[in-house]
């Protein structure tokens, strides 16, 4: 069977029109923006995959919706949450206790915890402008860090995820940790374990290598968080028996 071409005048209204589409499908075709997509995903299962069974005390630094604190409580601890802001949680449980404010001026015991999760919380800590009027700290982030291994109990653990990449601070909505101020965030703590994230061309989370993650330049978007890009630094702390 042989094919038949036809020609057909079309309009120069509907032309144009048609045009328009073809070159919008082509620019669809074309890289996707890297941004923070999916950074949950790889912060959220690393905790989980490592935090050990309980029993025990553990906190939840920045505790949000609560969703690592349901996770903990189902591994056998008691979990007390904190965070600056009353976010809704839709569970309720008798081994969990919510405490509301600055972590920075909120008592608590010393050695208190086994285990603490902080995930994604610490680089916003003194930077104003992301929850309002509290204290503009420019090393808040570092005294939260240093108050966290007060309350941790000799031989406990930390898990902690941040941003990574060259540092910066993004809007005063995040900081991001390089070579110079994530060893002073980690001072004091034993490194059991780390990991590190960094999204590729096609905006999917691959794992890298430490240099990899800290030479990452990354973008912001000083209205718009999830409009930023980072690398992640996934780490398992742990507080030495005897501190030097």
């Amino acid at each position: 069977m042989s094919r038949v071409s036809l020609s057909v005048n079309l309009p120069d209204w509907l032309h144009g029109l048609l045009r328009k589409a073809k070159h919008a499908a082509a620019g669809s075709r074309q890289a996707p923006v890297i941004d923070l997509s999916g950074d949950r995903e790889i912060e959220y299962s690393f905790i989980a995959s490592r935090l050990p069974s309980g029993p025990g005390q553990a906190l939840d630094f920045g505790s949000g919706f609560g969703t690592l604190s349901i996770h903990a409580i189902q591994r056998g601890w008691c979990v007390t949450g904190v965070d600056l802001m009353p976010y809704p949680i839709r569970w309720k449980n008798e081994r969990f206790k919510f405490v509301l404010g600055d972590f920075l001026t909120l008592p608590f015991d010393k050695e208190s915890f086994d285990v603490i999760l902080n995930c994604s919380s610490v680089e916003h800590v003194g930077l104003g402008d992301r929850y309002g009027k509290i204290p503009v700290l420019e090393d808040g982030d570092l005294q939260a860090m240093e108050k966290l291994r007060s309350l941790l109990k000799a031989g406990g653990s930390m898990l902690l995820t941040i941003p990574a990449g060259r540092d910066s601070v993004i809007g005063m909505l995040h900081r991001v940790y390089g070579r110079n101020r994530l060893p002073k965030l980690i001072a004091g703590f034993e490194v059991r374990e780390q990991a590190y994230w960094v999204k590729g061309e096609d905006n999917s989370w691959v794992s890298c290598n430490r240099d990899s993650a800290l030479d990452y330049t990354p973008t912001g978007d000083g209205s718009d968080p999830t409009r930023c890009s980072y690398a992640l630094a996934c780490f398992v702390l742990g507080k030495p028996h005897i501190e030097t």
